[in-house]
Formats: C-alpha cells, structure tokens, sequence
C-alpha cells in the first residue's frame, strides 16, 4: 500500500533505522545481495553456531531450513550430530554442490566462548550478554551493540507442575524460596503434603542464567543443590511432567505435558504465559532471544541467517516453533475496576498493539528492540491506516516519591517514542503519563524498575 503523503519520510526513516540497526550487515538490502552465496570446497561447512540448546535444540535449525529455501537450496534435511544437542542442516546448490551450517546447542556461555575462540560465527543465547563477556570479546567489537545484538524471538519461562497439581499461582518470592529448598513441602503452598522435588536446568544454560537473575539471585537466594539439572529441555519437562511433587522451569514451547502456573512480581497480578503478554514483555518472566555477531559481520551465510531471521518468513518460523514472534498485532483488552480511569476508556474503546519500548539502563535511549519495532510498528501503522490520529502512547514508570514526578517522566518517556514515530509520518490522538500505575514487575530491585518504565500502543 502507497502513503502518497508520508513516502518521503518514511523512506528515510527506513533508510536511517536500517543504517543504525546493522551497519555492516546491510540489513535494508535487497535478497538478491546474498543469490551467489559461497560453498564450502570441502565438507566443512559454511556456518557455525554454538549456544542456548532453547535456540538450537529446534529453532535455529528451522531458520536455517527456512533461510536455505529462501537461498533456493534443494534436498534440505536436518541430521543430528555425532554429539548429543548437535545438529547439521544441509542443502544442495542448483548445481548439486553441497552446503552444510552447524548448529550446536550447549547453552548460551558456550556460544560466546565459541565467537572467543573463533569456533564459531554466530552465538545463540537465551539472555542477553554479561558485562564480562562483552568485555572479553571488546577485540571482535561491541556485542552490545544494534550491529551485533540480534533479538531474533521472545520466550517466556514457564513454572511447569504435574498436570494434577492444584497450585495455580505462585509470586516470584515463592519461586525463590521453593528453589533455594526454603519452601520443601506441597503443603505450605496450600496443596496435599508432599516433598518438593525440583528440577532445572544445566549451569551451561541461558534459561538456568535468566532464572537466577529474575528469580533467585533478585530474591537474595542460590539454587538448592538437590535440584536435578538438565542440558535438554525436553527431558526436563517431561520428568516434571511425570512427576506429582515436581517443579521446574521451562522455555515457553518445552511445556509439553506439564502444566504451567500464573506469576506475579512485586504488586504485579499473577498472570499466565500467554502470548500477548510475553509479546509486550510484561509477563514476570519473559525473556528475549538472541543471535550475537561480530559488529563488522564478514561471513555472508550468517549476514543472510540474520536478515532472514528478522524478515515477516523468519519470524513466521519463529511462531511456528513455538516462540513468540515480534510481529505487532492489535488485541482487545478486558476493561477491570483496577484500572485508572484514562486506562479503562482506552480498554473499553480501543486495541492495544503486542509491543512495548523499552529504555536502555538508565537512559532515555531505546534498547535495541525498540529500534527494530519501530520500523515494525511504522510498517503496521501505514497497512492499518493508522497514521492519522489513531495512536495512544501510554507512559509508565517505576515508583517515585513524588507521584507527580512519576507521572512526569512515564510522560516524558512517551513523547520519546513519539518523536522517533513521528519521523515515519505517524500523527498521534494522544499521550498519556500512567506515572507507576499498573506496575509488571517489583520496584524493589533494578530490573523490575527498568521493565515497569515502558510505553505502551494503543489504537482507535
């Protein structure tokens, strides 16, 4: 669909954005670029990557199963490794040669150990990159970077029971206490007695590195060392699954036979891992995938793996996966007697869309997922006819002791994001500071505050 009007600056801004996202990577360049990708003259193969088995176990071989149809490859298959949570997926060239990428999944520390010590060209993790890693690959370039950091899905980690156990809702304090082996019987959380029994994942692991942080190391606590620990994800759920006084914590499409409970943070309300609300982020324990890459992305099989990762085809492999693609959606919200009142008009009357900006630490600068949904939420924007007058921007922020400074600032981080929409030729209804209403997340410790200061969408 053409916006006559708005053409220009929209063409710009797509310009821009794509510069600032992937500088090397060319991101904004037609497919065509990558029609004459290289072959390996041996049986190496072309690409490799290494970390979270969440990614490689199913996920990142279906990229590149999707990216070798997109490249006109024939004769696909996966087959697995010699080494257990290893994969190979091949291809053939319109002239029979044969193409081979590696995907090993052993969790998300071995990825960036793997880009250290050259084993690997892409990273796979299932939480963002520790300051020391950053620092110890400073020589490839800044992995924090948009350049480098990939956002490629969104996951949610589930809390799985047996299907017969009555607990239904836990608050993430409970969570804690119940790893740390604090919290040892069924009974004290209200169901028949029982000894619980946990299960998690292997240290290697990036759900195991975001539950420790969301969980355990926000509460003050460690991991009981009677959990029993699991590389694969599977076999994870599946003994909880068979187990009535189990307990463990998942990716979002590894629930299988188990069965999931509502989380709340802080003064949170207990929710569910639902698509939306892991979609917007606002879900306790979401959480974003990851494809990191050197900034100046030389591999040409793995600048294709990336555009193609990001494209509507990859993220509908995303969601076909089981993960949650960033495809932005309108979904109608229930109106509750909870809400402030501007927040019940807009349930009542309008949709909201499934993406929320976020800030980067301490700054008023989007984190490198808004700068993509940006050009995602342009795009819908224009396809929907939106552009005009149909967008509420809804601020919100963490508590302050001036609640009128609160209302301020989630104010003032919603006219940010209006500033940077504005350039794709978005015209807007209205903006509206929530101050630290409707908080998703505990006040009480950095993370929880920086996921409560969010803007949400809105349309009419």
């Amino acid at each position: 669909m053409s916006h006559p009007r708005s053409t220009v600056d929209r063409e710009t801004w797509t310009r821009t954005i794509s510069f600032l996202l992937l500088g090397s990577i060319c991101y904004a360049l037609p497919w065509s670029v990558f029609a004459a990708l290289p072959t390996s003259a041996d049986t190496s193969s072309v690409l490799r990557i290494q970390g979270s088995n969440t990614i490689g176990a199913k996920l990142g071989p279906a990229l590149v199963k999707g990216m070798f149809e997109e490249q006109g490859l024939t004769a696909i298959r996966i087959e697995s490794g010699a080494v257990e949570n290893e994969q190979r997926v091949i291809g053939k060239t319109a002239d029979g040669r044969s193409v081979s990428i590696d995907v090993a999944a052993h969790g998300s520390g071995t990825g960036f150990a793997a880009l250290a010590d050259g084993s690997a060209e892409l990273a796979a993790s299932s939480r963002p990159v520790k300051d020391t890693e950053a620092t110890a690959l400073l020589a490839l370039g800044d992995l924090k970077s948009p350049a480098a950091e990939q956002i490629i899905a969104l996951d949610g980690l589930a809390i799985i029971l047996h299907p017969d156990n009555p607990v239904s809702a836990l608050n993430t304090l409970q969570l804690a206490q119940i790893f740390a082996g604090e919290i040892t019987d069924w009974a004290q959380l209200g169901a028949s007695a029982g000894l619980i029994k946990l299960y998690a994942r292997d240290d290697k692991s990036g759900t195991y590195d975001t539950f420790k942080e969301l969980v355990l190391s926000a509460n003050g606590k460690a991991l009981a060392g009677a959990a029993k620990r699991y590389e694969s994800s599977d076999k994870l759920s599946d003994a909880v699954s068979q187990d009535r006084n189990g307990i463990g914590f998942i990716g979002l499409p590894y629930i299988r036979q188990a069965k999931a409970v509502a989380i709340a943070a802080g003064d949170s309300q207990p929710m569910l891992p639902s698509l939306t609300l892991i979609a917007t982020e606002d879900y306790p324990l979401s959480r974003r995938l990851f494809l990191y890459n050197q900034p100046q992305l030389s591999n040409p099989w793995a600048r294709a793996l990336v555009q193609f990762a990001h494209s509507p085809r990859g993220q509908g492999i995303v969601e076909q996966s089981g993960f949650i693609a960033q495809t932005v959606k309108a979904v109608k919200i229930a109106s509750q007697a909870n809400m402030p009142k501007d927040y019940q008009d807009l349930a009542q009357h309008a949709q909201r869309l499934s993406v929320n900006f976020r800030f980067q630490e301490g700054s008023a600068t989007l984190d490198n997922k808004a700068l993509r949904d940006l050009n995602r939420l342009i795009d819908y924007l224009h396809e929907q006819d939106k552009v005009k007058g149909k967008v509420v921007l809804v601020g919100f922020g963490d508590a302050k002791a001036d609640p009128a400074r609160a209302e301020l600032l989630s104010k003032l981080r919603a006219m940010a994001v209006r500033r940077e929409l504005s350039k794709g030729g978005v015209f807007f209804r209205s903006i509206i500071g929530m101050g630290d209403e409707l908080p998703v997340a505990a006040n009480s410790a950095d993370d929880g505050r920086i996921k409560n200061r969010r803007v949400e969408v809105w349309v009419y």
